[in-house]
């Protein structure tokens, strides 16, 4: 079994709160992250897919139709948007892990189709925070 990692990069925007509480527990909770006029992020998406190396091609998936397929259903989906209004199907709260877990339901049967399994959904929404997703 070999892993592959492919990165792509998006920008969007969003807001953290939970609307059964008030605007003061909002931002104890969240911080800047509950601003009621968004905040945005420079998401990096790193889709780690295994699988057995093709003896005709040497790949385990062609590069090129998967980063076409991420970027036709998951870049250009949420690229400059604003995840808690423009993207249907997206979580109420559309925080990094919830963003991950949506990226995922997304693609794990297509890339199951290209002949892969999706192994890891790993997004960082700032330099310094990240999450990691494995589809458990």
């Amino acid at each position: 079994m070999i892993y592959l990692t492919r990165k792509e990069h998006f920008n969007a925007a969003h807001k953290l709160f939970n609307p059964n509480w008030s605007e003061e527990q909002n931002e104890a909770v969240f911080g800047k992250c509950a601003n009621k006029n968004w905040h945005g992020h420079n998401y990096d998406l790193f889709v780690t897919v295994k699988g057995e190396i093709n003896p005709d091609t040497g790949f385990i998936i062609n590069l090129k139709e998967l980063s076409t397929l991420i970027r036709r259903e998951v870049t250009d989906v949420l690229d400059h948007k604003n995840l808690n209004l423009d993207v249907p199907g997206m979580p109420v709260m559309p925080s990094t892990e919830h963003v991950a877990i949506f990226i995922w339901k997304i693609l794990v049967e297509k890339i199951s189709d290209m002949g892969a399994t999706l192994h890891r959904i790993k997004l960082y929404e700032t330099e310094s925070n990240y999450v990691e997703y494995f589809g458990d």
